[in-house]
């Protein structure tokens, strides 16, 4: 595995938790809040056949300050985040700069949308996630295409490119951070520092009694309650609310190991960081990657930071529209 070293951080913010820490938090956070005010982002639902609705928020270049570039990139975001996390709003503004229009699009129960759905959000739904995407492209007509996302975001790209990258018309896949062997970013986020186990339990616990709120005939709230680990709540939720019997085959479901791209058939690339907290870079090895997959490891950057500086600017920003604007005079195959 070779390392890249196109980006390197000051001294001051080269560690994993800093970069992953400013990836949401401190100035880029602010920075996010300032932006979104002025954004004038369309709020939109988009349903699919089956009748599935998921939330996003819609974002078109101003032919006043950016020329357009008639071509649109679709934000997907990492767990128990959503259209309006902090990295999701910075990157849309970088790109509306740069002539892209923008769909930042919520997975099933983020973003405060537990009541769009009964059914509980589970990471093997991918399914409805590219039939929203085909629904919003059945209604807007662009040339280049692409679709990036973030963490398990990032996951859920490589999935849908995999198997239906051609059929939605994209031009290219990118996915930072994405978790490739979910069993082991569960275990490394278990074993490792307890802010992220807090934050991430703080989240979803959370998320979970939105839902409850919205639909009280589940009736989990006393397990909800209880639960003081992941294990605890995988081991309620997954053969509750999952076609899995238990959280082990559920995790491995969605793994990007072995096989599982193979028939990915658009340019696809896969960024992340050595020093990765959550997702441990050795996973990489266990894909059998395929011609159109480009990976690209950079010695720092956290999950999902790779941040420049202390305004928290993000080096993946501009290696976007870099990647991007390199497929723009590409025929779609």
């Amino acid at each position: 595995m070779t390392l890249k070293h196109r980006f390197t951080p000051p001294l001051y913010l080269r560690h994993a938790h800093i970069q992953s820490g400013l990836n949401s938090v401190g100035p880029r956070k602010v920075r996010a809040n300032r932006l979104a005010e002025a954004m004038e982002s369309e709020s939109l639902i988009l349903t699919t056949p089956a009748g599935v609705r998921l939330a996003a928020e819609f974002d078109r270049t101003s032919e006043r300050k950016s020329p357009s570039k008639r071509a649109l990139v679709i934000l997907i975001h990492g767990w128990e985040g959503s259209s309006k996390s902090a990295y999701q709003v910075t990157t849309a503004k970088y790109l509306i700069d740069h002539g892209f229009d923008v769909l930042r699009l919520n997975l099933r129960d983020h973003g405060d949308t537990q009541h769009l759905n009964k059914a509980l959000f589970n990471s093997t739904m991918i399914q409805e996630v590219g039939d929203a995407i085909e629904s919003f492209l059945g209604q807007h007509s662009y040339g280049p295409v692409f679709l990036t996302g973030f963490s398990l975001g990032g996951n859920f790209t490589l999935r849908i490119a995999a198997d239906r990258g051609l059929a939605l018309g994209l031009s290219a896949a990118v996915a930072i951070s994405p978790p490739v062997d979910p069993v082991n970013a569960m275990a490394a986020l278990n074993n490792g520092s307890f802010i992220y186990r807090k934050y991430f339990m703080y989240r979803w616990t959370k998320s979970l009694r939105k839902k409850l709120h919205h639909f009280p005939e589940y009736d989990f709230g006393p397990q909800l309650e209880s639960a003081k680990t992941f294990a605890q709540l995988n081991e309620f939720f997954v053969p509750r609310h999952t076609e899995f019997d238990d959280a082990d085959s559920y995790f491995r479901s969605y793994a990007l190991t072995g096989d599982r791209l193979k028939e990915l058939a658009i340019p696809g690339y896969l960024i992340t960081a050595a020093d990765d907290p959550i997702v441990p870079v050795e996973d990489l090895d266990k894909i059998n990657c395929p011609k159109n997959l480009k990976l690209e490891v950079y010695a720092y950057g956290g999950h999902c930071g790779f941040i420049l500086n202390l305004k928290a600017h993000s080096y993946m920003e501009p290696r976007l529209v870099e990647l991007f604007d390199g497929h723009l005079d590409s025929p779609q195959i």
